[in-house]
């Protein structure tokens, strides 16, 4: 059986993108986008939004140059796969976070 995980997005960065390397000197980006659905409300006649936001990752050497272009309120369009990662909080918990 055949699968896609796919990912396109159209959006704006939520702020700077923070730059980092792991132990092997991996440069790794992360920076959050707001996506956005606009609508007229049929009851109310008013125009609705409702904005989601996705952390994105991006790895290696495409990091390194998108650090040099992206700022707060860039526009950028993304493209990757879904993966969700889990980890135990300082509080014992269970944390979950999905990234792009």
């Amino acid at each position: 059986m055949a699968s896609v995980n796919k990912v396109l997005l159209l959006g704006n960065l939520g702020r700077d993108p923070e730059v980092r390397a792991t132990p092997k000197g991996t440069q790794v980006l992360t920076f959050p986008i707001a996506t956005t659905r606009r609508w007229t409300d049929r009851e109310t006649d008013e125009m609705r939004d409702q904005t989601d936001w996705h952390r994105i990752v991006v790895w290696g050497r495409q990091a390194e140059v998108l650090s040099e272009y992206l700022k707060k309120g860039s526009q950028v369009h993304v493209e990757g796969r879904l993966q969700t990662r889990s980890w135990t909080g300082n509080d014992g918990g269970k944390r979950y976070t999905t990234e792009i």
